[in-house]
């Protein structure tokens, strides 16, 4: 996620934070060359980025696991489709077909 091109567009986000924790840590960009708040946009969108990525896995995850249940029903698609893959593996295997 970038910076809004139109800086009227942006909101402020305001929180509270340990003095000490404050005082470190803009030392701490300061002596990166960056200002406190592009540190905390960056950090922003890597969590935001890293919420995304464990809620496509969660919901890959579900997808799989429903798929693999269905496919022990043997009058499913999902079953139709395992035995098609294990009849082209094995004549891949044992056929004319892997060389």
């Amino acid at each position: 996620m970038t910076e809004p091109s139109d800086p009227a567009k942006a909101e402020s986000f305001n929180f509270r934070v340990d003095r000490d924790l404050k005082a470190a840590f803009t030392t701490a960009t300061a002596a990166d060359d960056r200002s406190a708040a592009q540190v905390l946009r960056h950090f922003m969108s890597l969590y935001v980025a890293r919420h995304e990525q464990r809620a496509f896995a969660t919901e890959a995850r579900r997808q799989s696991q429903a798929a693999a249940a269905a496919a022990l029903d043997p009058l499913s698609d999902e079953a139709a489709v395992m035995r098609e893959l294990d009849g082209d593996l094995d004549s891949l295997l044992h056929g004319d077909g892997w060389r």
